[in-house]
């Protein structure tokens, strides 16, 4: 192990070692006093950001026996998930006291779960990817049965728990495939094996062993037909705990899928881009016209993060270099928007009856209107209206099927941005044209919980308006990818 082999993964030793020692710092904070402990992992997360900001410029650089890269598509990813893990964290200082679970581990498993997010973008070897996806998952299993003895929290991580272990068996039964298939679980050297004129590897292996990777990375994305967890989960779970979920999580599924299908199995894009995109139509579709059915707004945007998995998906059967800027461009702008969403819904479930119906938000405008508004901006950005990020977003998903003869999947995407269209317009016809049908609890300010909605409508406007800076550095990064 050499000093370059650790600064190719600071970010991530630093949400781990911060993680260790928020664990450890917290012991010492009197119970009443556990919002410092929630302060210190938002230091944590904003030096692991910025250290990923300060490493993006540099070459890319392989470690660890080549099981990890340090390039610029895994900085973006690393800064990305920063960015997001501040937003979540400065939500969660007042929420969670309110809810009755301002506990310290809560932000120690926040930074670990945070770890192995960003691992997954450093992955080179489908074991690490392994490794990652479940350093992320198993604080996240306890996370969303944090809010004890709530039975549907309770349920929700046993749900949570039961399915992400099926998916877990999954990924690692394609693992074993794919390297019975080409002898390697390295994904730089899959990509020479399937690249070679006279390589021999066994087709139907690795076609089982790529499916089965699909199957358990699909899980962590929330992609049809393996969404079934995510209404009950995002429902039962604390506002802030599926807030993350519906952000950092998406990112990371999406950063391994793109080094796992774009990069390492880029020379069988032709076989594995028809199942890619059915499934990125399933899920639209599924999304969207669930969606309409719901009155719980947590539910709603369950759906909606399914029907935004498949957006994604739309980028990633592209297959093709703008298919893989749009992605990592939506997931940004997605991220914040959806942020800036429970921010709102944080606020108006801050009493001590925590209400999900979207009835509850009648009469916003006139009650919060700096809330109704930053509601009424991320469902502008989810349904894609310009000068929102969502639009642009949309735009350059949109342009990358074209590019890659997948018009009628772009056409699947415009109809159902349509249908989506309804839900999200009714939450804003609700806050700004709806008495309250009762007086309800007075929403108090919160000045941590107005800088994380500042900080994620800000981020909508500016990707939307300027967005040329933003792909200019995700073109930079792709660039020092393996492809």
């Amino acid at each position: 192990m050499t000093l370059n082999d650790l600064t190719t993964v600071l970010p991530f030793l630093i949400m781990v070692i911060g993680g260790i020692a928020v664990l450890l710092i917290d012991l010492a904070i009197p119970a009443d006093k556990k919002q410092n402990t929630g302060w210190l992992a938002v230091l944590v997360t904003l030096l692991a950001g910025i250290s990923a900001i300060a490493l993006w410029a540099n070459p890319p650089a392989n470690s660890f026996y080549d099981m990890v890269r340090g390039d610029g598509f895994a900085y973006f990813i690393d800064a990305l998930l920063a960015g997001i893990g501040v937003v979540t964290l400065l939500l969660t200082l007042r929420y969670n006291e309110a809810r009755g679970i301002l506990r310290g581990e809560f932000y120690a498993l926040m930074l670990f779960s945070l770890a192995g997010m960003m691992l997954m973008g450093h992955a080179m070897n489908l074991i690490v990817v392994f490794v990652a996806v479940e350093l992320l998952s198993i604080p996240l299993y306890v996370l969303c049965g944090i809010a004890r003895p709530r039975l549907d929290s309770e349920e929700s991580a046993m749900k949570y728990f039961l399915m992400g272990a099926f998916a877990s068996g999954f990924l690692v039964y394609g693992i074993a495939l794919v390297y019975g298939a080409t002898g390697t679980v390295s994904i730089a050297e899959v990509q020479s094996i399937l690249s070679a004129t006279t390589s021999n590897y066994d087709p139907t292996l690795l076609f089982a062993g790529a499916a089965l990777i699909l199957v358990g990375l699909g899980f962590k994305v929330a992609a049809a037909p393996f969404h079934m967890w995510t209404p009950d989960v995002y429902e039962g779970a604390p506002t802030t705990v599926t807030a993350f979920m519906a952000t950092a999580t998406k990112v990371a599924g999406f950063a391994a899928l793109l080094r796992v299908f774009m990069f390492g199995f880029a020379p069988l894009v032709v076989q594995w881009q028809p199942i890619m995109a059915l499934i990125a139509a399933l899920t639209m579709v599924l999304g969207n016209v669930t969606a309409l059915l719901q009155n719980n707004i947590k539910r709603m945007l369950a759906y909606s993060s399914i029907a935004h998995a498949g957006y994604v998906l739309v980028g990633i059967s592209a297959g093709n270099e703008a298919g893989a800027t749009s992605v990592l461009f939506y997931l940004a702008s997605y991220a914040f928007t959806t942020l800036a969403a429970f921010a709102v819904i944080a606020a108006v479930g801050s009493g001590k009856e925590e209400d999900q119906s979207i009835d509850a938000y009648a009469g916003l405008s006139r009650r919060k209107p700096l809330l109704a508004l930053v509601m009424a901006i991320a469902m502008f950005s989810l349904i894609g209206i310009p000068p929102t990020a969502g639009f642009f977003g949309k735009y350059f998903l949109i342009g990358a099927a074209i590019s890659a003869n997948l018009t009628w999947l772009a056409v699947v995407m415009m109809l159902t941005s349509v249908v989506s269209a309804f839900f999200y317009l009714r939450v804003v016809v609700t806050m700004y044209m709806r008495e309250p049908q009762t007086e309800g609890e007075a929403i108090a300010s919160n000045m941590p919980r107005a800088l994380a909605a500042a900080i994620s409508t800000a981020a909508v406007l500016v990707f939307g308006l300027l967005s040329t800076p933003l792909l200019n550095m995700i073109a930079i990064g792709l660039q020092t990818a393996v492809r």
